[in-house]
């Protein structure tokens, strides 16, 4: 008797000890980041987190990656590149995760570049432009749809040199981003025999641009190409409108970042009109792929309780889209070894909401999805026309095209 009653308690502990082992909570996979919340990129990095986070919320509601949740640990850069070479440092030496994903923009990013190849890891890149261009990682994928080099400017001055352009104008912040997309644009022009009567770099702090744009004004370009980042396109922008930029121009605008957040286009409304800028995601009717409006449903209501863009077309839906890329590849290989992940990426063609991707060997797409569009028809002190099709009319690229350039760029303003 005695011994029964031990065996039948040895059988009821292992069974507790089975049951609980089956129920037990696998470790989740940690996704790190660090992501700009302070600082002048923080209105485009809390909607980029958003994004990714909404992304995580749906593939732990189909279960996770691999049978584990998926959790994001993330540290605030405050828009410095000084900033991330410690976080990246921490999250893989103490946070111990197991996937990096790219802080938002070039000047954070580029720091760390040298780190996780040292490491041969896997970097899911955020909006930068050219950081992998000198290190060239082959384990770097960058979510934002540049394309080639060259596409970005080679799309404005195409559209310039359609319109009767001959002679460019650059004016580019002096930081990586802003010098890297002006090194490009004179490769483009030179490739084109375009002359550049005007090439100038501000530095990041300028504030009172109506010199600038005097001297511009004064050299008479056909094309005025500028790469400025927030603060600066809208001050740059405040100045034409205070001086004119001259009946030559045919076309304006091109790298200017900010024009895409609502913030910026709900301050600067009528002055944005005529302006061609690049974007990467517009609400016109070629946009829109499996996922994408549900996507945008979900980040309207999220994003006002976050207090981040309400619109959150440039960043957000990329930021979901890198999400999609490792989890289907994670799904596919059935592991978290970043070669192999890397590997799939390499090789085949991903659907996500803003699309198909599918990576060269330096981790940019292979065919650029970098939009050229024409602010036309907007009005002051309304966000809500910008989620309407044709306040900002898709010229470039061909296949997603809604319509043709209003040109010149001083009719185009009216």
């Amino acid at each position: 008797m005695k011994r029964r009653i031990l065996l039948g308690g040895t059988i009821a502990v292992a069974m507790l000890g089975l049951a609980s082992g089956a129920g037990a909570q696998q470790p989740p996979i940690k996704i790190g980041m660090s992501m700009p919340q302070t600082g002048g990129l923080a209105g485009g990095g809390k909607a980029s987190l958003l994004g990714i986070e909404i992304w995580r919320d749906d593939v732990n509601a189909r279960g996770g990656l691999l049978g584990r949740k998926v959790e994001l640990v993330v540290y605030d850069d405050k828009s410095s590149a000084s900033e991330t070479p410690a976080i990246y440092s921490k999250l893989l030496d103490v946070d111990k995760v197991d996937l990096l994903f790219a802080p938002y923009a070039t000047v954070p990013t580029a720091p760390i570049m040298p780190l996780v190849k040292q490491r041969g890891l896997l970097l899911m890149g955020n909006f930068s432009f050219q950081v992998n261009s000198k290190v060239g990682h082959d384990m770097w994928f960058n979510n934002a749809p540049w394309g080639p080099a060259d596409s970005w400017a080679g799309a404005f001055l195409d559209l310039g040199q359609k319109a009767g352009g001959k002679t460019v104008a650059l004016l580019a912040a002096d930081q990586e981003f802003a010098q890297n997309l002006a090194l490009t644009a004179r490769e483009v022009a030179k490739k084109r025999n375009m002359s550049v009567v005007f090439d100038q770099a501000y530095p990041p702090n300028t504030v009172e641009f109506s010199g600038i744009i005097r001297a511009l004004k004064a050299a008479k370009p056909d094309i005025v190409y500028v790469a400025s980042y927030p603060p600066d396109s809208a001050g740059i922008l405040r100045a034409v409108n205070e001086i004119g930029i001259g009946d030559d121009v045919k076309i304006f605008g091109g790298g200017m970042v900010g024009l895409q957040f609502a913030s910026v286009m709900g301050n600067l409304g009528s002055l944005l009109n005529g302006v061609v800028n690049y974007n990467s995601w517009l609400p016109e009717q070629s946009m829109y792929y499996e996922g994408t409006k549900a996507f945008f449903e979900t980040y309207a209501k999220r994003a006002v309780e976050a207090k981040v863009d309400p619109l959150g077309y440039y960043l957000a839906p990329f930021g979901y889209a890198s999400g999609q890329l490792v989890e289907q590849a994670i799904k596919a290989t059935g592991s978290l070894d970043q070669k192999a992940i890397a590997k799939y990426l390499h090789d085949h063609e991903i659907k996500t909401i803003v699309g198909p991707i599918a990576f060269s060997a330096d981790g940019e797409w292979k065919e650029t999805a970098t939009l050229m569009a024409q602010f036309r028809g907007v009005v002051d002190k309304d966000i809500e026309q910008f989620r309407k099709p044709g306040k900002q009319v898709i010229l470039f690229p061909e296949r997603l095209k809604s319509g043709d350039l209003i040109s010149p760029f001083e009719a185009a303003r009216k």
